[in-house]
This record gives structure tokens, C-alpha cells and sequence, in this order.
């Protein structure tokens, strides 16, 4: 289907070259990128083979595993060559992998091609675009390789590098016999969820045991009968290179699909295996490993990209960071551009010339005659202008240089003469410097290697074609997230590498494969130099002087243009008198003078610009702006000028074209200006308004000029200088002091149109303002509909308009198309319409149709009512909270009015007394949204605008500074048995949320548990620096809490109110409410207790109850104060509860309760035969997932001294589920029947995108037994 998309390999045969003067080169036929500076090669992807790379990249910096596969030869593997031979076993697999390494090592490009490898595993191009697990593909490409190697000395390749055993043991608690049963394997597959890290998924599968007991007995072969066993697992063998793999991926049984696990999960870059081994008596050294790849999946379940970071075990690569290589890369060209000045300083060049003579002094005009040899240029043509005549030059530098007395003869005076001839480094220092910068990427030079002994290897990140160094501390970045480790790969730390394989990528490899690299460099190097030859060549198209015309202000040719122009290609490194040298050549008829001069070609014709013979440098940055730039003499190259690909260059005498002079330059180039006059009676085409005629002008004739060639007496002239675009709001009318000033200095370009108006024609411009008002073809209308006459018929009418009218105008036409009283002029206003027949904000009179922002043919009504000026605003405003049933009135203020004064005349005209009441804004959903607290601030400087709604809100908002803060009394519900009576829920609004309530999405109700009682005690408006003890003795003032009698603020405990249940605890007394950061809509609730609390900011309050022995319900909840600054573990909430209730620590269960669900979570049981370093790994903090626990959560307490049930729930729990259920089924039903009768009302099905079936990753190996 692809074909070969993706075939992007090199060519070791191929004739393919950029040809002579091919500016564009198609992908086949470039070379490969070289190498970057980091020397490594990376792996070219074929649309899904991430997994593929990052693996191979993995295996070929294993040096033994590559080296293995290099020692099997031509006679054991076969020839690719035979692959098509009949009878011919050919290992295609293990060659075309020898190949790959080879290119990875040798080979001078940017990225290896796997086409050829992919092509031997038998995939097609549907899987080269599918992406595959890179575990999956470890284990199927160890097992091709496996049966491709059968029969020869390789075949144990893969179980010597990666195979290792495991052995599992059963032992009778009786009888003590062990029952074992060894399994082998290539890599270690281990847990992600639940884990902290690699040594801990270590710990619980080589370390921990698992008993048989209770239920769960083991029948014991040689006791033959059930009994109690435990069950183990350790490491028998260990491999020399000892593979992990991370089960990131997981189902979820609830949800029914897959995840990917992203939680930390640490793993480190030397492990010690000793405690995870069956012998552990060995030396150290044999259990130590050392990470030195990391394979990385960024993505989800579904899809994702692999890359990997692998660590340099052969230093092959440069490792540099960016800014280091940036920092470098400035000091050499810093260092490059000195050398270069230091070469092209004349004192330099005079002192090495002199330090050559073998006599003492020479002529100064001799000297002068070395310098141009030496140079290729005299001391006149390029040093004059800036330092003076050469004879000057050298008595300015009379302590170097020494001039006979009649100033003819110069020499070096003696201690220069000795410091010249007593160093080479002078010498060294005059290369040139294309010889300094001829480095390949197998230079020492390209980078600096930066080795250091303390931090060993480096490491670099493979990520396909792009290889990057990296830090060894950027592989923790890679514990968690999206984007994290999925694969590692260890190393014995007893492999030590042979010196002769530090940075020596030839080292071990075939002399075939060596001598195939080799042949494919050369070739490289050859490809890339034709190359480079090509894309240093550049056009240039030769206009002959002899054969063009000068007409119209523009050169044009006399003859075509095949006998006119002489395309030329040439090298641009060639110089400008070669240029010159090759047209004489070419043009064996020309006479006199060659004369070069840039040329480009516009809409007037070809102009001429810069000749090219100045003896002055400027860089070219703009070939646009061809009259700045200024070219140096003959010896200059090309390139070195600026002369673009594709240049035009006129070849003439410099002095005229056909016998007429010509005025090369910016400042003489013509312009073609559209002209444009109104059609008159029966001229121009069918709805054309204009006839269009073309002008060429130079730039730099002045306008009126212009005028009186185009203009009669009277007319005017008006620009648009875009050009094409003849909206009226681009035509500008020339005032008179503009017309001494160049066509191109009021800008005009190119395509800038003018429209020349008789005086009879004047009627369209409006003269004060010297706009055009308007063409035939751009006047429209607009609707108004009459609203001002209630009982009579509404009628509308149509007002003919342009985007320039003014509004007061239009309603003016209005009132008398509508035959209505002039007293409407000075009463009413024009208010756009919407759709559903809401009338907007009236428009300002003075606002044109542009400005009011109205599309031709808008509808606008026509009301009583004056239109606001551009200072005021026009306001809808509500009163109350009712805003869907509520009345909406209309209100003008001043932009300027405060907040207080626009509250009075909404109160005023809604007939509203007092002054408790204040102003809302409406948010996105229509609802009363944010205060207008500053009641002193203008609207404007709140950004009120007109059409804003605004609500009317009882209730005075606090002073600046402070809270109005609704206070609850809250105290827990004892639904759990032996429940008090609530005398106090009399008269008090209750939640007993065993109710329905909304859920927080709202679609549906849902059946949520409550153990809480509240009532609601009043307002406290209080101020934000005030401490939490003056919000407690404020509540106490209320009128409900001076019935309770608290003692004191000491007695009461202070929640915030979230979503009806007591959320953050607010502890210290002494801590100022800005502090909590409570909101503007923070309800508190108030707890009374029997006793002063004084919590610490360690302390964990917990409500606590015990279970009733032998019923499903429990004691009355306790409050419980748990000092967590040491640790917030299972172990220490266990030890704690059973020093609460006195009894043993292994005798009690825990759970924690979450009502919302009504569930109860058991806290995991630990024994007191648990070692503190196994306690210390397990124990995870039970302030994080999954228990989150927090201040007021419950916790339930079975003390299995009185009863053997572990089951939490109670029949209120079974309750709360059934409802819960029940309400979830009608809840799926009716969406059942939404969708269903969506579907019968829908006009096309609705599709629902599928994801593509999963296909098992295959390889395809021959039969080699």
C-alpha cells in the first residue's frame, strides 16, 4: 500500500547527482545528513518503529551482545547476496542486524534505516505504521534470534547474556519438606501499582512469604494431608545483563479498561541483588549491577512514543551539553574572527613580507609590488582609503618599521627582526582559514570529549534520528508522569570493558563490514560534494545592452528573448573578473568596455541598479533594497558579493541603451500606477463603474506633475495604495501641500491605483474631511421598525446607508419614511434587534454604521427614549434573586457615576425604599455573580459597559476589609445505635441527608449518607484581620448560642462548610482570617464540645467508634486527637487506637468510612512479627492515596477479642446502597430512553469512532534445525 514510503536508506551504488545548476534536489537524491556533533547515530523512524528503535539502540550499546553477533561469520550466517538462491540456508535476521550495527558504528549519517531488518522479520508497511509493545518485542526478537542461530556457535548467545532462573519453594510447617520448582527467565517482570520502587517490587516477590493457614491449607506430599505452609521465591542464577520490565499498563475492572499507571516509581543506578538470592554467601561484586539503559513510553494505554536513555559503556560518543557547546562555539568563532582581522591587518602582512627578505631592507615600492603578489590586491585598491599612502603608513610606524633617510628603502628594526624569525607561530597563524574549518565529523576537533573519571560514562538520549547528551540525574525525571521509565536494563559491574574498545568504533567489527562502511563513506563523501558543488552553483541571466530599448521610463527588449537574455550558470565561488572574463569569452562580437550592473524586473519593465565594480564591501541582507548595496573590485567572489541564485545582470557600457541615456538607481525607478475614472453614459462593461487605464511614472517625479498629465482643470486626485482594493475607506483625496512631494515619498507603489475626478464628479468626496464617501456599487440599506406608536400598526421600512452614514441621519430618514411627528427627532432612538426580538442598547447618534458596529441590512427598532451619548452607558437591570421570572429594566447613567449612585436610580425608578440593598454583576450562567463592593468607584473604572445586567440584591455588603460570614451549629448525628435524643433539632433547619440531593454534576439526584446535624444561627460581618477567637466570640452573641451556655471560644471548634459537611478544620485561635484564605461565600460551622481544644498543627482529629460484639452497629464516636509529626502510618494509627481502648495491637481491626459511598476501607493489618525494616518499606503515609485521611473522617474499631467478623458495614450502609442503586438504574434507564428517542427524532446516525482491533506482534524466521 505504502510502497517504499519509508525507504530511506543510503546508496551504495548510486549515480544519482545534483545536476549543473539544480537549485531543488528531491530527497533521493540528497546524501544523508553527517553526524551531529555528538558522533552517534541514530535510528530513522518508518512511521510506527519507536519501539523497534529504542530497543536496537539498547542492544547495540550492550558491547558483548553486539560483539557476539559480530564473531558469528560469513560461513556460519551465509551471504545476503544468496538469499534467492535455492538450497542456500541464509540467516537473514542475525546479517541484517551484524549490517545495522555496523552502520550504527561506522557509518557518516545522521540515522540508520531498519527497512532492510524490517524486511526480514516479514513485516509489510502496515506494520512498520503499527505500534507495538517494546516488552512484547524484546522477547519475540531473542526468540527469532534463538532459532536463527540454531547450529552454530552463536546458538547460546541469548541465554549467556539474559538467562537466569528463579526458583519457588513450598515449605511444611510440619514435616519441613521443601517442595521446589525452578523457572527460567530472560527479564523480570515486576509491579508498578501500589509500589514505591524497583527494590521494593523486589522485596515483596524474593522476600516476603505467603502462608497457607486457616482456609487456605497446602497439602504436604510427603505428610499426604492439608497443613500450614509458606510459600517463597529467590534468584538462582543471576544473568550478566539482567533486563526489567515495568507493568505501567493495568485493567480496570470497574471501569472495564486499561490505564496507565503514573505514579512515582523509583528504581537506582547500582543495585545490590545480595537479598534477593538464593546463595548469598558470594562476594559483593557478584551481586552488584549498574543501569545503564532506560527505555521511556510517553503516552497512554492506546498509543504513545518510546524513546531511550543509554549510557556510553565504549565512550563513543562526544557528550557535550548545549550551553557548554554554545559557550564553546562562541569562543572559536570569537577566537576565528580575530585571526582573521589579526590576517588582514596590514601590519601583519608588511612585518611577515619584511621577515622574509634575506636582506636587511627592500624598496618601498618593492614592498609594495610583494604585497600584491602575496595578497592578490595593491596597497592602493585596499588599504589607502582607511590608513593613507603605504610610505605614510610606515613612518606612523616608525617603532617597527626603519626608512632610510631619503624614504625610498624599509626594514624591520632588530628586535622585530628577531622575534619574526625566532617563532613559527607567525607562520601558523597566516593559514587560510577554509583550512582551520575543513573538519569532518571524525575530527578531534568538532568537540571537545568531556571525560571525568569521578562520573564514569555518559549518557545520551536516543530518540530516533535525534541523539542528545543528557545528565545522569535526568533519569529521575523519568519516575513518574505520562512520560516514564518502562523498561531498564542492568549490567553485571564485574564486565569491564578493554582499553582498546574505549572510543574505537571499528573495534571487533568484520572486515567485511569494515571494508563495506569504508566503500560507503567514500561514497557518502562523493554524494555530498557533488552536492555541495551543486548548490554553489547559481544562475545568472545575462541581459545584453546592445539588444534592448529604452521606452517609457523602462528598459525593454528589441529582439525575444531567447536573443536578448544568455542564461549562464557559474560557480559562485568564481570571483567577479572571472565573471567578467567569460563573457568576453561568450560575446566574441562585444566592443569596449564590459560594464556589469544588477537589474530586476518590474511590472514597467527591466531597471537597472548597482554596478558592480566599487571598491567598497557592504554584506547583502536584502536583495529587495538593490541600490544599498555596493560591491567590491574584480578579486571579490560571487558569493562574496551577495549575488543571488537566479540574478539578473545587464552587460552594457555604462553610459547609454540605444543611443538614450539611462538612469540607473532607486531613486529613477518607474512605477506602474492603475489610473481609474468614473464610466461615463454607455462606456465600460455591464455593472462597471470605472475604466481602468496603466501609467508608468519615475518614482521621483513630483505629483503635480501628475496631476497636470491626467487631471483637467478643476479635478482632484485621490490614492489607494493598496493597491487592487477599491473600498471606500482606502481612497484618500491629495491635499494641495502634498503635491511638491514624489510619487513614491507619499507611498506609492507598484500597483497603487489613483482615481481622477472631474469637477463635475466632486459630488461623491466629502471635501471637509477628504474622504470619498461612496461607489455606485457599495451603497446599502438598512431596516427600522416603528416601536414608538403602540397602538397604531408597526411598520418597517427600509433606509438606503453606506458604513459612513451617521446614525442621527439615518433615524432622521426613518421618521419621515414612517410619516411620524418631528417632536420624534428629539424623543426616540434607533436599538438593534435580535433574533428572539430582544431590543438591544440604543446606538449613539453620533457613532457611523462602522462604528456601531451594524452589518447592511440589520434590523433596528425605533423607541422613545433618548440614544445615550458616547459618555454614557445603557444598563438592563433585576431586582431580587429571580432572574429567569423577574422583570428587566432599562436605566442611562454616566460612565462616571459611582457604583452608590447608579444603586440609587435603579432603587429610585424600581420604586425600591431603604437602603439594604446592593449590586451584583451576572455571570456566564445567568446568575447573580460577583459584589460591586467599592461602592466609591466609577463604573467605568470597573469596566461596566453598556448592555451589562446588573442585579439588585437585598442585604448591605460589609466595609472593605471584612467577611460576612453565615455561622451553623453543627454536631455529629449518632445513627450508629444507642443514638440520644436531638432535642436541639426543634425549630432548626436539619439536613439529614440520608435525603436526595443533587449530585455535584446536577443531572441527576443521588442518595448521599449524613452523619451531621445543622442549623443555621445567623450572620457575623466581622473584619479580616480579626483572629479566629473574635469569629467564635462573635458567634457566641448569636441569639442561638446563648442558649447552650459555652464557657468560653476554647469550647467551640470551627469547620468550613463544604457541600453541607464540615470540610477544613481551623485551628489556632490566634491566627488571622485573611490567613485561611476563607472567600467572600465561606460558610462556617460551629461545633459545641464538652471540653477546651486546643489541636496542634500535628495533631489528626479523628472520630472514633468501636463495634457493638455480635451486632452490625457500633458504640457513640469519640474524638480522638493522633499526633501524626512523627509518622501517619498504619503501624502508628494501630498502635495508637489500641492504646486508646487498652488492648493488644493484634487484636483490633481498622477501616476507615466514606459515607458518601457508604463503604467501609479495611487499613491494612501489619503483625508484630513484621521486621522494622519491612515495616519501614511497606508502610505508606495514610494522608495519601487511597485513604486520604483527614481531620473528622471516622474510623471503625472490631476488637477481635469479642468477635471473629472482619465486615464494617451496617444495615444503615445496605440501606444507602440499595437506594443508591436504585436511583443509578432509573438514572441509566432514562438516559436509555433519552438516547433512544434521540435516535428515532435524528436525521443521520450518530457514529461512534472505534479503536483498531489489536494485532499480535509476529516475526518470521526461517527453519535452520
Amino acid at each position: 500500500m505504502f510502497g517504499d514510503l519509508f525507504e530511506e536508506d543510503f546508496s551504495f551504488v548510486s549515480n544519482n547527482q545534483c545536476g549543473k545548476g539544480k537549485k531543488s534536489k528531491s530527497k533521493d537524491t540528497e546524501p544523508p545528513a553527517p553526524r551531529e556533533f555528538t558522533k552517534l547515530s541514530g535510528i530513522k523512524n518508518q512511521g510506527g518503529t519507536c519501539y523497534l528503535n529504542s530497543l536496537l539502540q539498547t542492544l547495540h550499546f550492550t558491547p558483548e551482545f553486539r560483539e557476539a553477533l559480530f564473531s558469528l561469520g560469513p560461513e556460519e550466517l551465509g551471504f545476503l547476496e544468496d538469499i534467492n538462491k535455492p538450497n542456500v540456508k541464509v540467516r537473514i535476521i542475525p546479517l541484517q542486524l551484524q549490517r545495522l550495527f555496523a552502520q550504527l558504528l561506522l557509518l557518516d549519517q545522521q540515522a540508520a534505516s531498519t527497512t532492510d531488518l524490517t524486511e526480514s522479520f516479514g513485516w509489510n508497511s502496515n506494520e512498520e505504521m503499527r505500534q507495538h509493545d517494546v516488552q512484547e518485542l524484546n522477547r519475540i526478537l531473542f526468540s527469532a534470534l534463538e532459532t536463527s542461530l540454531v547450529g552454530t556457535s552463536g546458538h547460546d548467545l541469548i541465554n549467556r547474556l539474559y538467562h537466569g532462573t528463579v526458583v519457588n519453594q513450598i515449605v511444611c510447617k510440619e514435616c519441613k519438606n521443601v517442595s521446589e520448582r525452578q523457572e527460567d527467565f530472560l527479564d523480570l517482570t515486576v509491579a508498578v501499582k501500589d509500589v514505591s520502587g524497583l527494590e521494593e517490587a523486589l522485596w515483596n516477590m524474593y522476600v516476603e512469604e505467603e502462608y497457607f493457614e486457616n482456609d487456605n491449607l497446602y497439602r504436604c506430599g510427603a505428610c499426604n494431608k492439608l497443613v500450614e505452609a509458606a510459600k517463597s521465591a529467590k534468584l538462582r542464577k543471576l544473568p550478566p545483563f539482567l533486563t526489567v520490565s515495568l507493568l505501567r499498563f493495568n485493567f480496570d475492572f470497574e471501569k472495564c479498561e486499561r490505564y496507565k499507571e503514573t505514579s512515582c516509581y523509583t528504581f537506582p543506578i547500582r543495585i545490590n541483588l545480595r537479598p534477593f538470592c538464593e546463595q548469598s554467601q558470594l562476594d559483593d561484586l557478584e551481586y552488584m549491577y549498574e543501569l545503564f539503559s532506560v527505555i521511556i513510553h510517553k503516552g497512554g494505554c492506546y498509543g504513545g512514543h518510546y524513546h531511550v536513555y543509554i549510557k556510553d559503556v565504549d565512550a563513543l560518543g562526544n557528550w557535550q551539553l548545549k550551553e557548554e557547546s554554545k559557550l564553546m562555539t562562541e569562543e572559536k568563532v570569537q577566537k576565528d574572527t580575530e585571526n582573521i582581522k589579526e590576517m588582514e591587518n596590514p601590519l601583519t602582512i608588511l612585518k611577515g613580507i619584511l621577515s622574509e627578505e634575506e636582506s636587511k631592507q627592500i624598496p618601498v615600492d618593492q614592498l609594495g609590488q610583494k604585497l600584491l603578489e602575496k595578497k592578490g590586491m595593491s596597497w592602493n585598491k585596499k588599504y589607502r582609503k582607511q590608513y593613507g599612502p603605504i610610505r605614510k603608513y610606515l613612518q606612523t610606524h616608525s617603532q617597527i618599521f626603519r626608512l632610510s633617510p631619503d624614504d625610498n628603502k624599509v626594514s624591520l628594526k632588530e628586535m622585530y627582526h628577531k622575534l619574526q624569525f625566532g617563532s613559527d607561530s607567525q607562520g601558523q597563524g597566516l593559514q587560510s582559514p577554509s583550512q582551520n574549518n575543513d573538519i569532518q565529523w571524525t575530527s578531534e576537533s568538532l568537540c571537545t570529549v568531556l571525560k571525568d573519571s569521578a562520573s564514569g560514562s555518559h549518557w545520551f538520549d536516543l530518540n530516533d534520528s535525534k541523539v542528545q547528551p543528557i545528565k545522569e540525574k535526568d533519569i529521575e525525571k523519568q519516575f513518574q508522569g505520562k512520560e516514564s521509565a518502562y523498561m531498564l536494563f542492568y549490567r553485571k559491574s564485574q564486565l569491564k570493558r578493554p582499553s582498546e574498545a574505549q572510543a574505537n568504533p571499528r573495534y571487533r567489527v568484520p572486515g567485511h563490514l569494515l571494508n563495506e562502511m569504508d566503500a560507503a563513506n567514500v561514497e557518502l563523501r562523493k554524494r555530498r560534494m557533488d552536492c555541495d558543488s551543486a548548490d554553489n552553483n547559481i544562475d545568472l541571466h545575462l541581459h545584453l545592452g546592445s539588444h534592448y530599448k529604452l521606452s517609457n521610463g523602462a528598459l525593454h527588449p528589441s529582439l525575444s528573448r531567447k536573443e536578448s537574455v544568455l542564461d549562464l550558470t557559474i560557480d559562485k565561488r568564481k570571483t567577479l573578473g572571472d565573471l567578467r572574463q567569460l563573457i568576453f569569452q561568450l560575446l566574441e562580437f562585444w566592443e569596449g568596455d564590459v560594464i556589469l550592473t544588477t537589474a530586476k524586473s518590474l511590472p514597467a519593465g527591466l531597471h537597472l541598479y548597482q554596478t558592480l565594480d566599487v571598491c567598497q564591501l557592504t554584506l547583502v541582507t536584502d536583495w529587495e533594497n538593490l541600490d544599498d548595496l555596493i560591491f567590491t573590485g574584480d578579486e571579490m567572489t560571487l558569493g562574496g558579493i551577495g549575488l543571488p541564485d537566479g540574478a539578473d545582470v545587464f552587460v552594457w557600457n555604462g553610459k547609454e541603451v540605444g543611443g538614450m541615456e539611462v538612469l540607473p538607481g532607486l531613486d529613477h525607478e518607474p512605477l506602474l500606477l492603475n489610473v481609474l475614472r468614473l464610466a461615463g453614459y454607455n462606456e465600460g462593461g455591464k455593472g462597471q463603474h470605472f475604466i481602468e487605464s496603466q501609467h508608468v511614472v519615475p518614482c521621483s517625479a513630483e505629483l503635480s506633475t501628475l496631476w497636470k498629465a491626467l487631471a483637467s482643470p478643476g479635478g482632484i486626485i485621490l490614492m489607494n495604495s493598496s493597491g487592487s482594493d477599491k473600498e471606500v475607506e482606502n481612497w484618500k483625496v491629495v491635499p494641495e501641500e502634498d503635491m511638491k512631494k514624489t510619487v513614491r515619498s507619499v507611498g506609492l507603489t507598484d500597483g497603487s491605483s489613483i482615481l481622477v475626478l472631474d469637477s463635475h464628479d466632486q459630488s461623491l468626496v466629502n471635501v471637509a474631511s477628504g474622504n470619498l464617501t461612496a461607489f455606485m456599487h457599495d451603497i446599502s440599506w438598512l431596516q427600522v421598525k416603528n416601536f414608538c406608536r403602540l397602538e397604531a400598526e408597526e411598520k418597517q421600512v427600509k433606509i438606503t446607508a453606506t458604513v459612513e452614514t451617521v446614525m442621527s441621519d439615518i433615524k432622521i430618514k426613518a421618521i419621515q419614511e414612517l410619516q411620524l411627528g418631528e417632536e420624534l427627532v428629539n424623543d426616540s432612538c434607533l436599538r438593534p434587534i435580535k433574533r428572539n426580538g430582544k431590543l438591544l442598547s440604543p446606538v449613539p447618534e453620533d457613532y457611523t454604521v462602522k462604528e456601531a458596529e451594524l452589518k447592511m441590512g440589520s434590523l433596528l427598532g425605533l423607541c422613545h427614549g433618548k440614544a445615550p451619548t458616547s459618555t454614557q452607558l445603557f444598563l438592563y437591570f433585576i431586582v431580587g434573586s429571580d432572574l429567569q421570572g423577574g422583570p428587566e429594566m432599562e436605566i442611562v447613567v454616566e460612565e462616571t457615576a459611582s457604583v452608590i449612585e447608579c444603586l440609587n436610580l435603579m432603587l429610585e425608578k424600581s420604586g425600591l425604599p431603604g437602603d439594604n440593598w446592593h449590586l451584583r454583576r451576572i455571570n456566564w450562567c445567568y446568575e447573580a455573580g460577583e459584589a460591586l463592593s467599592e461602592e466609591g468607584a466609577r463604573l467605568k473604572e470597573l469596566n461596566v459597559c453598556s448592555g451589562d445586567t446588573l442585579v439588585i440584591t437585598e442585604g448591605k455588603l460589609p466595609p472593605k476589609g471584612f467577611l460576612k460570614v453565615p455561622i451553623w451549629w453543627y454536631k455529629p448525628l449518632m445513627h450508629f445505635g444507642h443514638q440520644e435524643s436531638m432535642q436541639d433539632q426543634v425549630n432548626c433547619m436539619t439536613w439529614m441527608m440520608g435525603a436526595l440531593q443533587v449530585s455535584p454534576e446536577g443531572d441527576s439526584p443521588a442518595y448521599v449518607q449524613s452523619d451531621i446535624g445543622l442549623c443555621y444561627a445567623g450572620d457575623v460581618e466581622i473584619s479580616g484581620e480579626a483572629f479566629l477567637e473574635d469569629l467564635k466570640i462573635q458567634a457566641m452573641t448569636l441569639p442561638f448560642f446563648q442558649e447552650l451556655s459555652v464557657p468560653s471560644p476554647e469550647f467551640l471548634r470551627a469547620w468550613i462548610l463544604e457541600s453541607r459537611r464540615p470540610g477544613k478544620l481551623l485551628r489556632n485561635n490566634q491566627q488571622q482570617l485573611n490567613e485561611y484564605k476563607l472567600g467572600g461565600r465561606v460558610e462556617i460551622c460551629i461545633e459545641p464540645l464538652q471540653k477546651e481544644d486546643n489541636l496542634g498543627p500535628s495533631d489528626l482529629l479523628l472520630r472514633v467508634q468501636m463495634g457493638i460484639p455480635g451486632e452490625r452497629d457500633y458504640y457513640h464516636s469519640v474524638d480522638l486527637v493522633w499526633d501524626i509529626s512523627k509518622e501517619c502510618t498504619a503501624w502508628a494509627l494501630r498502635h495508637r487506637l489500641a492504646a486508646h481502648y487498652s488492648l493488644p495491637v493484634e487484636k483490633i481491626e481498622i477501616a476507615k468510612y466514606f459515607p458518601e459511598k457508604f463503604e467501609w476501607m479495611t487499613i491494612s493489618s501489619w503483625t508484630q512479627q513484621m521486621s522494622k525494616r519491612k515495616r519501614k518499606k511497606k508502610q505508606e503515609s495514610l494522608q495519601s492515596a487511597p485513604f486520604h485521611l483527614k481531620d473528622g473522617d471516622i474510623i471503625g474499631v472490631k476488637n477481635l477479642l469479642l468477635e471473629d467478623g472482619k465486615d464494617f458495614s451496617t444495615v444503615r450502609d445496605d440501606i444507602g446502597k440499595e437506594t443508591q442503586r436504585q436511583l443509578a438504574m432509573e438514572k441509566k434507564k432514562s438516559r436509555q430512553a433519552q438516547r433512544l428517542q434521540n435516535n428515532v427524532f435524528s436525521v443521520g446516525k450518530v457514529t461512534t469512532k472505534h479503536r483498531k482491533p489489536e494485532v499480535a506482534l509476529s516475526i518470521n524466521v526461517g527453519i535452520f534445525r
